[in-house]
């Protein structure tokens, strides 16, 4: 059986993988709600948000702002502790920008999550407009005891449909960002909606070409979902033409075609995201995120392809 350049026989470089090299065990991301806010609502950016955004539907039932971080912490942990007793946690700070704030806040409010004793880490995630040499000097300092990664929101890597979905930054201020976190010694990921409208299959296929010249070490793929609370949800109740929405059988087919593009350095922590059932307007797929993936890795499978087999660097 294939060996592959990550060094297993799965044929593409995924997150768990990644996980049990990095620790070499089992570790569980636990999502936080700090009570941040966002520069595209406060009226810094913008107001309203971007428009394929409601942010109820990335947080689990469990973290909301009126518990405290430990709280959080704790409630998030009790359903894994019963069958993984040892297991160690990343704090992922989740809801919002989650470096968006003065840096002395910021670290306090980390703080509270890495003196938890079975947290081992945190994962922020944010916007590429919110990130200061500041808060990347501290969390440079604190790579030396921790785990440290940042998640960035870039959506897209067309300018134009950054502006269309009223996002308040640029493509240039992602690639600035990876570059400086990176450059902290820090590992950035990276998350695309694939499926904004307007964008054809040969864009969102170059999108893979683009994120893969940046250094990062994580991509999260989204499929565009409809939800109730946002501009779009509005929008598809006059209009739903105006949205190309994928069938979960083409999403598979574009997502096998996009990592076959796709940097094979570049570890894939998911392929789609799921928002609430009850929040949830379109596409009802009616999948499981582990049901989707084994659709994917049996796809990868019958068409005998596997992350980067179509990859070009610069320097090839």
């Amino acid at each position: 059986m294939m060996q592959y350049p990550w060094g297993h026989t799965k044929r593409y470089n995924d997150y768990s993988s990644y996980i049990r090299r990095t620790f070499g065990e089992r570790v569980q991301k636990v999502s936080i709600n700090a009570g941040f806010t966002c520069p595209n609502r406060d009226g810094s950016k913008g107001e309203g948000g971007c428009s394929f955004c409601n942010n109820s539907t990335f947080n689990p039932s469990y973290c909301g702002p009126e518990l405290s971080i430990v709280e959080q912490i704790e409630k998030g942990t009790s359903f894994f502790r019963p069958k993984y007793q040892t297991q160690q946690y990343l704090a992922y700070f989740q809801a919002y920008s989650n470096t968006y704030g003065e840096t002395s806040y910021l670290i306090e409010q980390y703080k509270q999550a890495l003196d938890h004793p079975k947290v081992t880490g945190i994962v922020l995630g944010t916007r590429p407009d919110c990130i200061s040499d500041d808060l990347l000097a501290h969390l440079k300092e604190w790579r030396k005891d921790y785990y440290i990664a940042i998640e960035l929101g870039a959506e897209s890597t067309s300018n134009e449909m950054l502006k269309q979905i009223n996002r308040g930054h640029s493509y240039e201020e992602t690639i600035d960002a990876a570059e400086r976190i990176s450059k902290a010694g820090i590992p950035v990921g990276l998350h695309m909606i694939l499926g904004l409208p307007g964008e054809d299959r040969a864009q969102l296929l170059n999108h893979a070409n683009v994120v893969s010249k940046l250094p990062i070490s994580f991509l999260k793929l989204h499929q565009l979902q409809i939800v109730k609370g946002s501009q779009f949800g509005e929008i598809y109740a006059e209009q739903p033409d105006y949205f190309q929405l994928f069938t979960a059988e083409e999403f598979i087919d574009l997502v096998v075609d996009f990592i076959e593009l796709l940097d094979p350095r570049i570890v894939m922590e998911r392929f789609i995201s799921q928002a609430p059932h009850d929040l949830l307007i379109a596409p009802r797929w009616g999948l499981k995120n582990f049901e989707f993936v084994a659709k994917v890795e049996k796809r990868l499978a019958e068409r005998d392809t596997w992350q980067g087999k179509r990859y070009q660097s610069e320097r090839s």
